[in-house]
């Protein structure tokens, strides 16, 4: 399957944000030796040799926004809706099943339930759309706010989207 991500990363140039990005997703993929591959590739939105990913599946996304551009913005709201939907989702089916699963339908994963359960819990992966420039998965608007913050004043913040496959 393909989804969207998006690293939100420092850089004084597009070009820089762009690499700057593409480390983040290096380490998501394990293409480099402090990674963990979360997704098994990404390609991101500057490449056009590709007929299946990137702008061929999702159409022409900015290689790199600043944050503060209208780009960015779009971008960066588009991120976070896609996380605040995608735990709301993962958390309504665990909901479901604490009301609904006896203790053993649970433990035998009747209805991928426990797989929902560690969605929920999940610190990286295709449950967690945004990144920081460290590669960490930024789960709840008080981690999004302290990353927007702390760039606040620099104006160096882009946001890079990649399309990833799991």
């Amino acid at each position: 399957m393909h989804m969207v991500i998006y690293a939100l990363v420092e850089a004084p140039t597009q070009h820089d944000a762009l690499v700057e990005g593409k480390a983040v997703f290096d380490r998501l993929v394990g293409a480099n030796p402090h990674g963990c591959a979360v997704f098994d590739y990404y390609c991101t939105f500057d490449e056009d040799d590709t007929t299946v990913a990137g702008k061929a599946r999702w159409g022409d996304l900015p290689t790199a926004a600043p944050i503060n551009s209208e780009e960015g913005g779009e971008l960066l709201d588009r991120a976070w809706k896609a996380t605040k939907e995608e735990f709301q989702r993962n958390l309504d089916r665990v909901k479901e099943a604490l009301d609904e699963l006896s203790d053993e339908a649970i433990m035998r994963d009747e209805d991928l339930t426990r797989h929902a359960f560690h969605q929920v819990g999940a610190y990286e992966g295709p449950s967690i759309p945004m990144y920081d420039q460290h590669a960490q998965g930024i789960r709840h608007r008080g981690q999004l706010d302290r990353v927007l913050e702390e760039e606040e004043d620099s104006q160096t913040l882009w946001i890079v989207p990649a399309d990833v496959h799991f």
